[in-house]
């Protein structure tokens, strides 16, 4: 079934959702204060208001940068970390407000798939217990019945079963990630937020491991939030692609638009950077600068330091995401003089 044809309610929504990490003066630093240093409590902006719908079986990318803010947003939407600001609806109805069964039916339904496939599995558990322990306990399943329960999971990723006595050390890298995949579906989720679910593995490997989460998407009407910053993997897999800078969607539209008709020049820069079959000397132009610290992001728009286009009111005043085609919308000071 195509996006089109499913409800549009959205199944996720995020409304000026904001974290911030704040490190408060230590007691050495407040003594070194009384000497004058001037120390001050630290700040850090890792995500500074995002707005988002996601609808039920679609697929969203979220890329950026290194430091963006796209994992800890995955983390917000998973529940993992809270939001310091703004909600995240889950159906319809707020996160924070959720209670008894509303609240088990979002932290089941919402589950994450992390990058390192081997860091995120308990080197100590069998893989038979780090898929089943999770549904028994929340009895979804029998404990007699998790034998049975596992080796179906493992066959639907693409595991033998007989394997589900071994330790996540016995397994390669890919295999180990259909094991986390496994972990996330065996609470039988709506959402997954797969952060950087590919970027550890080898680039055959990846394209097999894509390859299924498109045949999960199909068979058990998954939604994902995709969070990659690989614009080539997002590309092969969303419906739509948001762009994040130092905290902030900047752009958001289906995939094709972003490919053929980025706005923003903060995803035109990301876009010059992908490799291209296209025969012929091609100059790559890096995106100049470094991305500024989250503990002490620009005025005005954020990107302003690094963009070739910037302007004085670029610096002085943030644009706001909007509308400026149909399912396209940008921050950027640039579409108010088209």
């Amino acid at each position: 079934m195509s996006v089109a044809q499913r409800d549009t309610t959205p199944i996720l929504a995020l409304r000026e959702v904001e974290l911030r990490f704040v490190q408060p003066v230590d007691l050495a630093g407040r003594i070194a204060n009384l000497l004058g240093a001037g120390l001050k409590t630290q700040v850090v902006h890792a995500v500074a208001g995002v707005d988002l719908e996601v609808k039920p079986g679609e697929v969203i990318g979220i890329v950026g940068e290194s430091g963006c803010g796209k994992s800890t947003l995955g983390r917000i939407v998973s529940g993992i970390l809270p939001p310091t600001a703004g909600q995240v609806h889950y159906r319809g109805k707020p996160v924070h407000d959720m209670t008894g069964q509303e609240r088990r039916a979002y932290e089941l339904g919402v589950q994450m798939i992390f990058q390192d496939p081997y860091a995120s599995l308990n080197p100590r558990m069998r893989v038979r217990e780090i898929i089943g322990e999770a549904p028994a306990a929340h009895g979804l399943i029998r404990s007699r019945d998790k034998e049975a329960y596992v080796a179906g999971l493992m066959r639907q990723v693409g595991l033998d079963p007989s394997f589900s006595q071994r330790y996540p050390h016995q397994f390669s890298g890919g295999q180990r990630q259909r094991i986390g995949i496994a972990r996330a579906l065996a609470l039988k989720p709506s959402v997954i937020v797969c952060d950087e679910a590919v970027a550890a593995l080898d680039v055959s490997i990846q394209a097999q491991v894509l390859n299924l989460f498109e045949k999960l998407r199909d068979d058990l009407d998954l939604t994902y939030l995709f969070i990659s910053h690989n614009l080539s993997v997002v590309s092969h897999i969303s419906d739509r692609v948001a762009i994040m800078y130092l905290g902030r969607v900047v752009e958001l539209a289906p995939t094709d638009t972003v490919f053929t008709r980025a706005n923003h020049p903060y995803t035109e820069a990301l876009l010059k950077e992908l490799p291209t079959l296209t025969p012929g000397r091609r100059t790559y132009q890096p995106i100049k600068g470094e991305l500024p610290s989250p503990l002490d992001p620009p005025t005005g728009c954020a990107f302003h330091p690094r963009c070739p286009h910037a302007m004085p009111r670029c610096k002085a005043e943030r644009p706001l995401l909007r509308e400026i085609a149909p399912g396209q919308y940008s921050a950027c000071h640039l579409n108010d003089l088209a």
